[in-house]
């Protein structure tokens, strides 16, 4: 298998970059030209309007994320060390900056004014983390790896918000270590008290 990455590859890689810096609005197809130096022509051949191409972005972005998903449960059987490893991943990303910051939760404070075919692929990739982590809850509670005070689907919501709320956090002071900060107390309330 060849790692040469295509035009395609290129102009997406090149469209996260620039998302990531500035959010779906501070980029035109001449600024992806400049960077991957094709002509804009050559970017709306592979994706003929922006919408289309942050379209595939997102939905590659949610479907990378479903396969680590399907690693990390293969790999990490117990709840609350699931837990604890998908809030480290974030937390090593952000300290690195290899993905400061999620493009979905960055593109979900731009919701309102994304064209509705993006909106629709953010909107599955938060459906998508939030119906896994309320499976996570399920499981942990059952098997008594966690200690749940509310049901699983709203201690799902909780902890997603507070992943987020931790990223968005780390990004607005510049600190990394805001991030584990944040996390270490809701990890510890789900933590229970007695070893299972």
């Amino acid at each position: 298998m060849s790692n040469l990455s295509t035009t395609s590859d290129d102009i997406l890689a090149s469209a996260r970059s620039l998302l990531m810096s500035g959010g779906y609005n501070s980029f035109s197809y001449a600024d992806i030209s400049e960077m991957v130096g094709i002509r804009k022509a050559s970017i709306h051949h592979h994706f003929p309007s922006k919408a289309d191409l942050v379209r595939e972005l997102v939905k590659r972005y949610r479907e990378d994320g479903e396969a680590s998903i399907v690693t990390l449960e293969q790999n990490v059987p117990d709840a609350l060390d699931t837990l604890k490893v998908y809030a480290n991943h974030w937390s090593k990303c952000i300290e690195d900056a290899s993905r400061p910051y999620c493009i979905c939760a960055l593109l979900a404070s731009e919701l309102p004014s994304l064209p509705p075919e993006v909106a629709t692929e953010v909107t599955k990739f938060f459906r998508f983390i939030s119906s896994w982590l309320t499976k996570v809850m399920e499981c942990g509670s059952k098997s008594g790896a966690l200690n749940l005070t509310s049901e699983p689907h709203v201690e799902a919501e909780a902890f997603l918000a507070t992943v987020y709320g931790a990223m968005l956090s780390a990004r607005a002071y510049g600190k990394p270590e805001v991030f584990s900060t944040i996390l270490a107390p809701a990890l510890a309330r789900l933590t229970p008290t007695v070893p299972h």
